[in-house]
């Protein structure tokens, strides 16, 4: 739940951006000095491109979620039994105890998209983001394909 309220305040503290820069961008538009002008679309492209980021982000937030609780309702979330830290935090040990588990479910399914967004979890635990975000992008690519097909 946090992490959505973060999300949403992120994308309130943009839109705030976004106006603010629109005026100044405006303003700098209707001066007719060549820097100006440069800098008033300089001031309209950068926004645009910080939109579609937090829109791509914000986006593969929705999606991993709903893999998540159609997941939960399949009762095929992982269950291992791993240590948690008072703050809510896999013990390192445990989760890479447990990875090898599922590498090899996704080794010998590559085409299941649950198996990856349980690897993706088992990524997560062992505190390896980057691997973990593309392993639930992975999923998402099958289970969008597996639903379309």
């Amino acid at each position: 739940m946090s992490a959505r309220i973060g999300a949403i305040v992120m994308a309130v503290l943009l839109a705030l951006y976004i106006v603010l820069v629109g005026q100044r961008a405006l303003l700098l538009l209707g001066s007719g000095d060549p820097i100006g002008v440069a800098m008033g679309v300089a001031l309209i492209v950068l926004p645009l491109i910080a939109v579609w980021a937090l829109g791509r982000e914000l986006w593969f937030g929705v999606r991993a979620e709903q893999l998540a609780r159609r997941l939960e309702g399949e009762d095929a979330l992982p269950e291992d039994i791993v240590v948690v830290r008072p703050s809510g935090r896999v013990e390192r040990e445990d989760a890479d105890a447990v990875f090898p588990t599922y590498r090899a479910d996704v080794e010998a399914e590559p085409e299941d998209w649950r198996a990856w967004y349980r690897l993706a979890l088992a990524y997560d635990a062992a505190g390896d983001r980057r691997r973990a975000r593309g392993a639930v992008r992975t999923a998402i690519k099958l289970e969008s394909a597996d639903r379309r097909g």
